[in-house]
């Protein structure tokens, strides 16, 4: 990452990547993390750990998903209903024939739309190959596409 990323912050780059992708990786915590960096001697606070999370994501991301290896052209479409911060949400999920995930996308509806949406921002990643084949389950707005 650009070292300009980093300019007139409070800590040095290496321990705000080291949150950042402790964060994403791991099922940890805000505080978790600020607990962690107090045993290393690291006085941070839970919501300035936030504060990254927000503003160094979508730069990680980017430069990530150049890297990704790619994935094969035979692939499996779910969704399941589950509780994001006390609200349903229908979740989508892609993964190939080896069990990878392509991609993933939480939808407040479970409808034509969503679908073509979520197909959309699967197919237009750079490193998924134009599927062969794509398994579907019965929902209805799968087999309008």
């Amino acid at each position: 990452m650009l070292s300009n990323s980093f300019k007139w912050k409070h800590y040095e780059g290496e321990i705000i990547l080291l949150n950042v992708r402790w964060y994403l990786k791991y099922p940890l915590s805000y505080r978790n993390l600020k607990k962690m960096m107090i045993e290393r001697g690291i006085q941070v606070d839970h919501s300035t750990i936030m504060r990254w999370v927000h503003q160094y994501s979508p730069e990680i991301e980017k430069k990530i998903r150049r890297q990704l290896r790619p994935t094969n052209d035979s692939w499996r479409v779910d969704e399941t209903y589950i509780k994001v911060k006390g609200k349903w949400k229908y979740f989508y999920r892609t993964v190939d024939s080896n069990g990878d995930t392509i991609d993933f996308m939480l939808s407040t509806k479970r409808n034509r739309k969503a679908a073509m949406r979520f197909f959309k921002k699967a197919l237009s990643s750079n490193h998924n190959q134009i599927p062969r084949v794509i398994t579907v389950d019965k929902n209805p707005a799968f087999h309008l596409l």
